[in-house]
């Protein structure tokens, strides 16, 4: 399935999503949104600043909190991981690929 998303834009972190869209639509603080999930609210501070990535767990509290998936939270950082990654070509060229006669064998 082909994207439609510009591959040369970061995708939007999972951390924006709530800080941009979902708590100002449930009218919530950072404060209540950290009790609810049962976190520190620096944690979810870092996560909404993008200081720090949605982890599993993160996401399966999340999830439940909004009665979304986790896997949808986790989607979502996956892209920004894998884009960073991407941007530094450097750091996996000295790899090289394994020849599909070994891989046959």
């Amino acid at each position: 399935m082909k994207s439609l998303r510009d591959p040369k834009r970061r995708p939007t972190h999972p951390g924006a999503i709530l800080r941009e869209d979902v708590l100002p639509a449930l009218e919530m603080t950072q404060t209540e949104f950290a009790q609810r999930l049962g976190v520190s609210r620096l944690s979810v501070s870092d996560l909404l600043h993008e200081k720090r990535g949605m982890t599993p767990e993160m996401a399966a509290r999340v999830g439940k909190l909004l009665n979304t998936t986790p896997d949808s939270w986790l989607r979502m950082q996956q892209a920004v991981d894998l884009w960073d990654v991407a941007q530094k070509p450097e750091k996996l060229a000295g790899i090289k690929p394994i020849e599909a006669e070994l891989l046959a064998a």
